[in-house]
């Protein structure tokens, strides 16, 4: 979509046109990444339209970009981490490069009053769990009073490692809360990937129930694809708003596909489906 088509586009959204924002419930704070408003769709445009739509943010947005996301009413809800997933937080020997990158952004995203910042925890490389589990929360429990003393959360992002990102250590639940369990602090949290979680291991709503304390901040995609989270796949995506409502969920729940159709009208249904 380029953008003397992305734009015009809104105008079919009824109650979005002209400068009017959509009204939803806004029972969950919803967002999305840059992935959902298409290829080549610049930050300025991609935030016209979330302000129109009636979202509260754009993920993964670099400090440079805040400016255009706050002149919009936006934030970022989750800022990106600025090293790579496969070389991430689970080996010490990773710790001193990430540590001062992870600071910057627990820094700037408290100046700019953004919530929460992504970590990762690597690829295994051989790696056992349980060493990758201590390194993780070695290195979480060196950044909690920062995160604590600046009210910034640390989000450890879940990912599967059967598709997308094979060998990524955090990927399952179980995993990923153990390490919370080992900082103990209301400043560490998971990222819970609802599209990730599902090829890992399902059982949604469960897991999320049970584990809601546990996390921080949500990301969404349809399966198979990571496309629309429409009637073309296997995840029923109402119940499953429904239940991190139900569970008193107060941080913000992240689109994060790539669109097969119209962007604008994929990302209106998407928040749409989730405006429980």
């Amino acid at each position: 979509m380029t953008r003397r088509s992305f734009l015009p586009a809104i105008a079919a959204l009824g109650a979005a046109a002209a400068d009017q924002t959509v009204q939803r419930k806004g029972r969950l704070k919803q967002a999305a990444t840059r992935s959902c408003f298409g290829r080549g769709v610049s930050l300025e445009d991609a935030a016209t339209v979330a302000a129109r739509l009636g979202l509260k943010g754009i993920d993964l947005v670099p400090p440079d970009g805040w400016p255009i996301l706050q002149k919009h009413g936006l934030i970022t809800p989750m800022a990106p981490s600025g090293y790579p997933l496969t070389d991430g937080i689970n080996r010490k020997e990773n710790h001193a490069r990430i540590e001062p990158i992870t600071r910057d952004y627990i820094e700037k995203a408290a100046a700019a009053g953004f919530p929460n910042v992504i970590a990762l925890s690597g690829n295994r490389r051989g790696l056992s769990d349980e060493e990758g589990i201590e390194n993780c929360a070695l290195f979480l429990r060196r950044l909690q009073p920062v995160a604590e003393d600046k009210g910034v959360t640390i989000c450890l992002e879940l990912l599967n490692s059967k598709v997308n990102h094979k060998d990524y250590q955090c990927d399952h639940t179980a995993w990923g809360v153990e390490v919370m369990k080992r900082v103990d602090s209301p400043r560490v949290k998971l990222l819970y990937d609802i599209y990730h979680m599902q090829i890992m291991e399902g059982d949604l709503i469960r897991t999320i129930r049970e584990n809601i304390r546990y996390i921080g901040h949500f990301h969404t995609a349809g399966n198979p694809g990571r496309h629309e989270i429409d009637s073309t796949q296997e995840i029923n995506y109402r119940p499953v708003a429904q239940a991190i409502v139900e569970a008193n969920f107060a941080g913000y729940f992240a689109h994060e596909y790539s669109p097969l159709r119209d962007p604008v009208t994929s990302l209106d249904e998407a928040i749409r489906i989730c405006d429980v």
